[in-house]
């Protein structure tokens, strides 16, 4: 009998992005400042004007600008009265025939329409001699001058990095409305495996995948939780699903996806039809499940049931799980940034599967050169802790050979000459 069709991985990963596009989106208001790592889930506009008050852009002098004229070529002298600094909130007005010194970002007095720079004066306190001849409005920021009040400042679906931080705390809004990152519960399952802290003994091993998955999620700006083990026991399966379900937005399990007797995650959930199971044609990963299950409240729960070999789960969760959560926040679903190189190493591949080897990275001359990280196995994991890409081997390719161009998917940040150690 014939090994049924494996589904290739763009195939699978639009089914995943497909479906998880019919989910509705948890939104809620948040404190301006709690934004970060989130996406606007409408447009904001300035409640205020940005600056809310005409300031002064250089330390120096706030002066009437009529009353320089000709100073570039005969230096005008003014009695100096009084200091503006940043932060001061009354109102002060500028007296025909004198200057106020004035600090960046103070606000500029009322009379005044220029600053002369403190590097154009002799730097008086009490009297202060000015050599330049400024126009009206110079190193002044008017108010309003980078948003005026009702302007549209910013559009739904934005993504609330540092940089967008810093504007929309500006705009006068003490709560933002958002799309809150999905919250994730990560499950293993298995008789076979020992809580993190303890020693794997003959016949076990440590659940490296619940705090491995936790950790790359976090990284990712999602809220994620790890489930403790489950053994291989069916209603004991079910039983905990149906607890995180109520809770969470999405569930990552791993193991018991295969074909063997005790996958009991593909026993209980193919049961009823709720998740589909395949083989997709990749390398490592063939067995994947996936499906949208119903939770206690009538919500319908994405729920990504990875293979157990922590390899493979990785993998998997960079090239399906993490594009389809970031839809889920409202992000695009972009996955992992990709470069090409030039592979150094030379090696067999399985015919018809793509592989994503663990390759590590260096810079030459050329351009970027790629070797294996270690060995190849889905439960190797010094290799993917080593590697700083998956290299993409097509699926119709059986042999890399030394000299060929791969694309490579970075897991961290491009490393500089020498490879990361």
């Amino acid at each position: 009998m014939s090994e049924p069709r494996l589904m290739p991985v763009d195939e699978h990963l639009r089914i995943l992005l497909e479906a998880c596009a019919t989910v509705p989106r948890r939104t809620s208001p948040v404190p301006v400042a709690e934004a970060h790592g989130c996406v606007l889930a409408q447009d904001v506009r300035s409640a205020v004007d940005v600056p809310a008050f005409a300031n002064s852009a250089m330390d120096g002098y706030a002066v009437r600008a009529a009353e320089l004229a000709g100073a570039g070529d005969r230096p005008v002298v003014l009695p100096v009265a009084g200091d503006i600094p940043a932060g001061r909130t009354d109102r002060v007005t500028l007296e025909p025939g004198t200057t106020l010194r004035i600090m960046t970002g103070a606000a500029l007095p009322d009379g005044a329409d220029a600053v002369v720079p403190v590097e154009l004066t002799d730097g008086g306190t009490q009297r202060v001699t000015l050599r330049q001849e400024p126009l009206a409005g110079a190193h002044v920021r008017p108010a309003g001058d980078d948003l005026s009040r009702d302007e549209l400042a910013l559009t739904a679906g934005t993504f609330v990095d540092a940089r967008v931080l810093a504007l929309l705390v500006s705009l006068g809004h003490p709560r933002v409305e958002v799309v809150l990152p999905p919250r994730v519960a990560v499950l293993s399952t298995g008789d076979e495996l020992v809580e993190p802290g303890g020693a794997a003994g003959h016949g076990t091993v440590v659940d490296s995948n619940g705090p491995m998955l936790v950790a790359v999620l976090r990284e990712h700006g999602f809220t994620a939780e790890r489930v403790r083990a489950v053994a291989d026991d069916e209603q004991g399966f079910r039983a905990r699903l149906d607890e995180v379900l109520l809770t969470h937005d999405a569930v990552i399990t791993t193991g018991g996806v295969s074909a063997g007797a005790y996958d009991t995650v593909k026993a209980v959930l193919a049961r009823d039809g709720e998740v589909e199971f395949r083989g997709i044609a990749m390398q490592p990963g063939k067995p994947q499940g996936f499906g949208l299950v119903r939770a206690g409240d009538g919500r319908r729960v994405p729920v990504f049931t990875l293979p157990g070999n922590p390899v493979s789960a990785m993998v998997s969760y960079q090239v399906f799980v993490a594009p389809a959560l970031r839809l889920l926040a409202g992000r695009p679903a972009e996955g992992l940034a990709g470069l090409e190189a030039v592979a150094d190493d030379g090696w067999r591949t399985s015919a018809g599967r793509t592989q994503l080897a663990r390759v590590r990275l260096r810079r030459e001359d050329d351009g970027l050169h790629a070797t294996l990280a270690g060995g190849q196995g889905s439960h190797v994991l010094g290799a993917l802790a080593h590697a700083d890409a998956l290299a993409v081997v097509p699926a119709e390719v059986d042999e890399v050979l030394p000299g060929a161009r791969l694309t490579c998917l970075l897991l961290r940040p491009l490393p500089g000459k020498e490879s990361l150690a």
